[in-house]
């Protein structure tokens, strides 16, 4: 799966319902959705603080979800990452959904009571999700991280929800503990550097987002 999906699965309820009302689920998945891209070479990231993105190869990846994303990384070749988090067009989550539920991993529930009741995503095959949390827990607790375990405990930090939608994964690690972890997460990565200097700048660029709401404008000029 997509990190992007992965991510989804872990900031809903097995009803459908988001694990927090509070969390900017957008935000983590534009930074899901543009690591992924990252991954697949698609994208990179420049070395500056606020790192520019850079399109590699154009056109799409192959996957309903990224060539969406694409298609808007194409038209904001060369933008900021905190203003690419921050961009709606990139808060890819009814792509998502649909993807995940023509693979069966959950159903769509439309809006109903003409809007005043929200859309809803419950699980249908919990197996995807309960794998993912598996994997994290392994990490949290010594494991060896995987880009994608890297990437997502640092969208769950940076969104502030670490500690909620992780806690059974999380043991009797406490609030600080659980985010020095993390954070050591991110140096333990075997991977190539522009993986992890894409995981570095999301968690930034993420809890920028979060503390300073006024940036949520999206498609704002980077």
């Amino acid at each position: 799966m997509l990190i992007a999906e992965e991510l989804f699965l872990l900031l809903r309820r097995d009803d459908g319902k988001p694990e927090s009302a509070s969390a900017q689920r957008g935000y983590g998945l534009a930074a899901a959705v543009i690591t992924d891209l990252v991954l697949a070479e698609r994208v990179t990231l420049s070395d500056d603080k606020d790192p520019r993105m850079t399109v590699l190869v154009p056109g799409p990846p192959g996957h309903p979800v990224l060539d969406a994303a694409m298609a808007r990384l194409e038209q904001r070749d060369g933008k900021k990452l905190s203003s690419l988090v921050t961009d709606r067009k990139l808060a890819l989550e009814r792509p998502v959904a649909t993807a995940l539920a023509e693979a069966g991993v959950i159903r769509i529930e439309e809006k109903r009571a003409l809007g005043l009741v929200a859309e809803r995503y419950p699980v249908l095959e919990p197996e995807p999700e309960r794998r993912v949390r598996e994997q994290l827990r392994t990490v949290l607790m010594g494991g060896e991280p995987r880009p994608e375990d890297a990437t997502l405990l640092a969208i769950l930090q940076g969104l502030g929800v670490a500690g909620k939608v992780l806690e059974a994964e999380k043991g009797t690690l406490g609030r600080r503990d659980l985010k020095r972890r993390i954070e050591e997460v991110s140096t333990e990565v075997k991977a190539g550097e522009a993986v992890k200097k894409a995981v570095d700048a999301m968690n930034a660029a993420l809890i920028t987002a979060a503390v300073v709401p006024a940036v949520v404008a999206g498609g704002s000029s980077g």
